[in-house]
């Protein structure tokens, strides 16, 4: 069975797709999938075994000079992309017009996504063959599998979803894996930053633990941010700028992360790292870290200004 999946973004969104992957591939034998993703999200699709290719859609970049003509050049070349596998069903997961209007249409097969109802973006159902109703107040991962079990005629497992990517990085990970730990400060939204007086008293509280501290960036203030963290402290390493799979096989040998509400809390478990997520102004009920060893930490009232380092600390198992 060939099957195409949509679901472009965000990075957290992608991979709560990946568990919906695991429970098909064990209930049909011959499944194989290709995935649309926005083109900064492409590796991660990848790294999944069911998954056969990997098709990138650039609307975020397109929409920018959309009629332009190396734009138009790319719009094609990916609407042949999509256009040439015949597929025995096409799914949806994005649930949003957009989506739905520039990539769903396009692809040859039972197109299937959720209901009126149920999708992000109602509209979104107008052009599947097949609309479901997935209930809303369930984690997103859940709410993909069913998607995917209703779409692909199975029973969704009872057992906790699988992501089945933290093998692929098993045999990559550093030799001294499991000595350090990530501390992901970087996030989008300021209010869901911790503030950086409080991520040095919690580095300051491993000054004893015999582990290193690793901090990872993606953009020149976080960079910034990275060095002010890590003054006065030997034991802290700002790392170089990294792809994101190279950020994916420093989480997969971390002995723990510590992270804001961010994609990369998200890939932490993913790859079944033990991580502790700060939550300020977000919810996690719905949205938060799914997987093992995942520690929910919410600051009082809501504002991460509240929640103090030693209670993060509290919550993570040191030898």
């Amino acid at each position: 069975m060939r099957v195409l999946i949509v679901k472009t973004s965000s990075m957290g969104d992608v991979l709560h797709t990946l568990p919906a992957l695991t429970d098909a591939q064990q209930a049909i034998a011959d499944i194989q999938f290709d995935w649309v993703v926005e083109e900064g999200f492409a590796q991660i699709p990848s790294w999944h075994p069911a998954v056969n290719r990997v098709i990138p859609v650039a609307i975020r970049r397109w929409r920018k000079a959309w009629f332009s003509a190396p734009i138009k050049a790319e719009r094609k070349a990916f609407r042949d992309a999509v256009r040439l596998q015949n597929y025995d069903v096409v799914i949806d997961a994005q649930g949003l017009v957009k989506s739905a209007a520039l990539v769903t249409r396009l692809a040859h097969g039972i197109k299937h996504g959720m209901d009126w109802s149920t999708a992000r973006e109602p509209l979104a159902s107008l052009f599947y063959n097949r609309k479901h109703y997935i209930a809303k107040q369930q984690h997103a991962v859940e709410r993909t599998r069913e998607l995917f079990a209703k779409s692909l005629g199975y029973v969704k497992p009872q057992s906790q979803g699988d992501y089945a990517i933290a093998q692929h990085f098993l045999s990559e990970r550093d030799a001294d894996a499991g000595q350090y730990a990530v501390f992901l400060h970087a996030t989008t939204r300021d209010d869901k930053h911790w503030p950086e007086a409080k991520w040095r008293e919690l580095i300051g509280l491993f000054n004893h633990a015999e582990i290193r501290i690793k901090l990872p960036w993606g953009a020149p203030h976080e960079e910034a941010r990275a060095k002010r963290l890590a003054e006065g402290f030997d034991y802290v390493d700002v790392l170089p700028r990294m792809s994101l799979g190279d950020v994916a096989r420093i989480l997969a040998g971390a002995k723990f992360v510590v992270s804001v509400d961010t994609g990369l809390s998200h890939l932490t478990a993913a790859l079944d790292r033990p991580n502790v997520t700060l939550y300020g102004p977000t919810d996690p009920g719905l949205i938060g870290g799914y997987g093992k060893n995942q520690v929910t930490c919410r600051a009082p009232e809501g504002k991460l200004a509240l929640l103090e380092p030693t209670q993060v600390y509290s919550h993570i198992a040191l030898p």
